[in-house]
C-alpha cells in the first residue's frame, strides 16, 4: 500500500493484485488499502485493484493458483494501460519448498522488472538470514525495510545489502500510508549518528508546501504579520510531514538529545483545539484575548484557562523572534537559534520553524514545562 501511495504521488497509475491466496482475509485487506490510497493520497493517477477471491484457500492448499492470478492481473493491467503492476504475494518461510517453487514459477511466467523483498527491520539478524535465503532462490534486486522508525534503527538489517548485493530501495518510517522513503545510506547514517538529515526534511517540506507559499509566509513573519491562523496552518502541515519526534530527529544535533524526550502528539491536538475555539478576530490578533475570552476559549477546547494563556504567550515570543530573525545575518541567526533552543530545549527547535515551544514535550516521566519567565531568564543569561 505504501509503495502504491509513493507511486501515485509521483503521477504513476498503479494496480494492486492480490496474489496472497494463503490467508482468507488477505484479499479484503489489500482491497481496503487500495481504496484508501485511491481516495486519501494526493495525485491524479488512478489506483486499481485486481483479485480472484474464489481461489483463496487455507494456507498451503492453494499452492500454484497464484501463478494464474498473476498472469490474469498482468492482462488486466495491460488492458487498462496501468503504469505499474504490484503483485502482492503471500508471506512465506524460505524453508517451504512448495511456496518458494510457486514464487519461482511466477517469476518465470511474468518476468517482472523488479523483485522486492519486504523485511521487518526489527527482526534484526533474522531479516538478514531471510533475505540471503530468498536471494539464493529468486535473485531479488531490492529490499523494503519496514518499521525503520523504531528504536532498533534497523541495525542488523542494514547488512542485507552486504549479504545479498541487492540494494535497500525503500524504508518504512511510520504507520501512515505515505510513511515511506527512498533509502539513502548517507542520510540514514546521519540520523543514526545524531547528525540529522536535513535533506530528507527539506524534501518532505517541499511535498507539502509550495515555494510561493513558503515565501509568502516568510514575508509575513518578517513584517510581524504572522497570525495564529498561520500558526495553525503550519502545525497542520508539519503533522502531515510525519511524527514530530521524527522530524526533530532530522535536525543536526537534535537526534541524540531526543533520546530521553517524550513528545506527546496528543498535546498537538489540544493546541489545535485551543486555536479552533478562537474567533477569526482573536486568531488575527491574540492581544484581544482578555480574561473573559480566555475562559470561553478554554471551555470550548476543554482545557484550563492557564493553558490558553501559555500558548498565547509562547506564540507572542516566537512571533517577535521570527521578525528579528529575518533581519539578521548568518551569525545572528545562529545565535538566535541557540537562544531559542536554550529557552525551550528540544521544543525550542520548533520555534525556529515558526511554532511555539510546545507543552507536553519533556523528559520521560515528567510533564514539567518551564514557565515563560524562566525561559526569558535563560535567554538573557
Amino acid at each position: 500500500g505504501k509503495l502504491a501511495a509513493y507511486l501515485k504521488k509521483r503521477g504513476r497509475s498503479v494496480m494492486l493484485a492480490a496474489a496472497d491466496l494463503q490467508r482468507p482475509a488477505a484479499v479484503d485487506q489489500l482491497r481496503t488499502v487500495a481504496q484508501q490510497v485511491e481516495t486519501e493520497m494526493p495525485g491524479g493517477a488512478q489506483v486499481h485493484f485486481y483479485a480472484e477471491p474464489d481461489k483463496v484457500a487455507e494456507y498451503g492448499k492453494a499452492v500454484g493458483a497464484a501463478i494464474t492470478v498473476c498472469q490474469n492481473a498482468y492482462k488486466a493491467a495491460k488492458a487498462k494501460g496501468v503504469d505499474t503492476l504490484i503483485l502482492d504475494t503471500a508471506g512465506r518461510l524460505h524453508v517451504n519448498d512448495d511456496l518458494m517453487g510457486e514464487l519461482r514459477a511466477v517469476n518465470r511466467a511474468l518476468q517482472p522488472h523488479h523483485i522486492l523483498l519486504v523485511v521487518d527491520a526489527m527482526t534484526g539478524q533474522d531479516a538478514v538470514n531471510s533475505a540471503k535465503a530468498f536471494h539464493e532462490q529468486l535473485e531479488i534486486d531490492g529490499v523494503i525495510l519496514t518499521k525503520f522508525d523504531s528504536d532498533t534503527r534497523g541495525g542488523a538489517a542494514l547488512s542485507v545489502k552486504k549479504v545479498t548485493g541487492a540494494p535497500i530501495r525503500f524504508i518504512g518510517v511510520g504507520e501512515k500510508l505515505d510513511a515511506i522513503e527512498e533509502f539513502h545510506a548517507e542520510r540514514v547514517a546521519g540520523r543514526i549518528l545524531g547528525m540529522g538529515d536535513v535533506v530528507s526534511l527539506v524534501e518532505r517540506a517541499q511535498q507539502e508546501v509550495s515555494e510561493e507559499e513558503a515565501e509568502r509566509m516568510a514575508e509575513k513573519m518578517a513584517k510581524g504579520q504572522f497570525t495564529m491562523e498561520d500558526f495553525l496552518d503550519q502545525m497542520r502541515t508539519l503533522r502531515k510531514m510525519g511524527p514530530m519526534k521524527q522530524l526533530l530527529g532530522m535536525l543536526p544535533g537534535v537526534g541524540q538529545a531526543l533520546k530521553d524526550v517524550q513528545v506527546d502528539e496528543k498535546q498537538l491536538d489540544r493546541i489545535e483545539g485551543i486555536v479552533n475555539s478562537m474567533t477569526p478576530t482573536e486568531r488575527k490578533d491574540v492581544n484581544k484575548i482578555n480574561p473573559s475570552r480566555r475562559k470561553r476559549i478554554a471551555r470550548g477546547s476543554g482545557v484550563k484557562p492557564e493553558e490558553v494563556s501559555q500558548l498565547v504567550k509562547q506564540f507572542g515570543v516566537v512571533s517577535k523572534l521570527s521578525q528579528q530573525f529575518s533581519g539578521m545575518g548568518i551569525k545572528g541567526k545562529m545565535k538566535a537559534m541557540k537562544d531559542l533552543q536554550a529557552a525551550g530545549g528540544a521544543a525550542g527547535a520548533l520555534g525556529g520553524m515558526g511554532m511555539p515551544a510546545l507543552p507536553g514535550m519533556g523528559r520521560k516521566g515528567s510533564t514539567h514545562t518551564a514557565s515563560p519567565k524562566t525561559r526569558f531568564k535563560k535567554r538573557r543569561k
